[in-house]
């Protein structure tokens, strides 16, 4: 634990040890932990919108947002030893990477919401099934081609 900085921060970072413990790579948990804090800015974005647009757009705007926070979290935490280039250049990077991983996850979540009443009508569902499609080919592309 370091003590400069912020308690959540400690809190994190230890249970990032504990389930490293399980085999995983760190930099991984901390990728999957960031992408649950961007699960909540989607999901919020989307619930936000959905009464003022369709969902497709209330879906792409939700990852868009959910990216965006993610690429800030995952440049100052999970990757926060590596050295980064300018912030509009990573974003850039981020986005383009992760647009391999938009393809599973919203590609899933508008299967779910043009097919199942249910998902439609409680779209938490289809973002649930998305983000997990997406977290592999986000990690690895991320990984490799952004926080270098």
């Amino acid at each position: 634990m370091q003590a400069n900085q912020p308690l959540l921060l400690n809190w994190l970072d230890a249970l990032v040890v504990l389930l490293a413990r399980l085999g995983l790579p760190e930099s991984f948990i901390r990728f999957g932990i960031v992408g649950g804090f961007g699960f909540c800015w989607d999901t919020g974005t989307v619930y936000l919108l959905r009464g003022h647009t369709n969902l497709y757009i209330a879906g792409t705007c939700g990852f868009l947002v959910a990216a965006t926070v993610n690429w800030a979290a995952n440049r100052l935490w999970t990757f926060r030893h590596h050295e980064h280039d300018a912030a509009h250049i990573q974003w850039a990077r981020f986005i383009a990477a992760n647009a391999v991983g938009f393809v599973f996850n919203r590609g899933v979540f508008f299967a779910l919401v043009a097919h199942f009443p249910l998902a439609n009508q409680q779209p938490v569902i289809a973002i649930i099934a998305g983000t997990l499609a997406g977290l592999i080919f986000n990690y690895v592309l991320s990984k490799r081609f952004v926080f270098r």
